[in-house]
């Protein structure tokens, strides 16, 4: 099983905000792994106490990842940490022939600057 990470800023905490960030997250971070959706296990979703106005697992049925679990959970309110930030990790059922390729963006990339590339 393989873990891969991602995280976005989303620029409103609106319905249509939420879906669009976690929309694009996730298809960047599908394109990026080349997953099949049958590969998906589960993908859990944190968003920070700011974003409310949707759930980000609707995004995920809209691509059709209708096998997966989907879990949905608010974020530690820490002070200082960046607001409207969604985060996502899948879980991959896949040998480790390969990393992973995590995807952060937006202000978001300050989370991991390590992972969030160029």
């Amino acid at each position: 099983m393989l873990a891969i990470r991602g995280a976005i800023s989303v620029p409103a905490n609106t319905r249509e905000d939420i879906l669009e960030a976690a929309g694009a997250l996730l298809g960047d971070m599908q394109r990026a792994n080349a997953l099949a959706p049958s590969e998906l296990v589960a993908v859990l979703f944190t968003l920070t106490p700011d974003l409310d106005a949707a759930f980000p697992a609707e995004a995920a049925r809209n691509l059709g990842w209708n096998a997966a679990g989907l879990m949905c959970m608010q974020e530690v309110a820490v002070p200082g940490a960046p607001p409207k930030v969604l985060r996502v990790m899948m879980l991959v059922e896949r040998p480790r022939l390969a990393a992973p390729v995590h995807v952060y963006r937006g202000d978001a990339r300050q989370l991991r600057p390590d992972l969030a590339g160029e």
